[in-house]
């Protein structure tokens, strides 16, 4: 896993509250277990005038020029700016594959769904809450300039604000420090690979049957 540390990026503004894992990632895309290749049907329903499919070359599809992933200050972003509830719906760690292969490294909003915030610490990508207020203020200061810029710095948990004020948000200790250090639940685990390999050793010893040994 990729660690976090910081960004400085232009935000898409989503100004949508409820987004669901389908509107992220539609349930034809999440056939592949792949964690890449997914960026390019990141709200496929609302990103094209057709209907995607897996494997599709996305490049000659139509797109629908209203939808604000589409706009040229939308590239190369890596921040998105969301509504409450943002990752509602079925569990699909996809959802969150979808957004970090097309380039977000944050999703800041005044809410997420539990298990896509569970799913975006697990992968790298970092979930602000903010409060309503803070958000709308956001969204408020997007609409009057297409190049808006925000930096995100999880160490000191603050984002920065062009006018040169900041944010503050919270994160527990635990996830934070995964992001910091990109360790997923593997990376965790090994971490601890000699102590699980002496115990394994103890185990063949006191009870050589379980591991087909006589």
């Amino acid at each position: 896993m990729q660690p976090f540390s910081a960004v400085t990026s232009h935000v898409v503004p989503l100004d949508r509250s409820n987004v669901d894992t389908d509107a992220i990632i539609p349930k034809q895309f999440i056939k592949s277990i792949r964690k890449t290749g997914l960026g390019p049907y990141l709200f496929d329903e609302w990103r094209y005038l057709d209907r995607g499919s897996l494997g599709q070359d996305c490049s000659k599809r139509p797109l629908n020029a209203e939808f604000v992933l589409n706009r040229k200050s939308s590239r190369n972003a890596q921040i998105l700016l969301a509504r409450g509830n943002f990752g509602c719906g079925s569990s699909r760690e996809h959802a969150v594959w979808a957004l970090q292969d097309h380039g977000f490294r944050v999703v800041i909003a005044p809410g997420f769904a539990d298990i896509f915030s569970s799913n975006c610490y697990k992968n790298g990508l970092l979930p602000v809450t903010l409060d309503e207020k803070a958000v709308d203020d956001l969204f408020s200061a997007i609409r009057l300039r297409d190049d808006y810029q925000l930096g995100i710095d999880l160490q000191q948990q603050c984002v920065a604000i062009p006018d040169g004020s900041k944010l503050w948000f919270s994160i527990d200790e635990f996830h934070k420090n995964c992001l910091l250090n990109g360790l997923d639940d593997i990376a965790l685990t090994l971490q601890d690979a000699s102590a699980i390999h002496a115990y394994e050793l103890k185990r063949r010893q006191l009870e050589p049957w379980i591991f087909g040994m006589r």
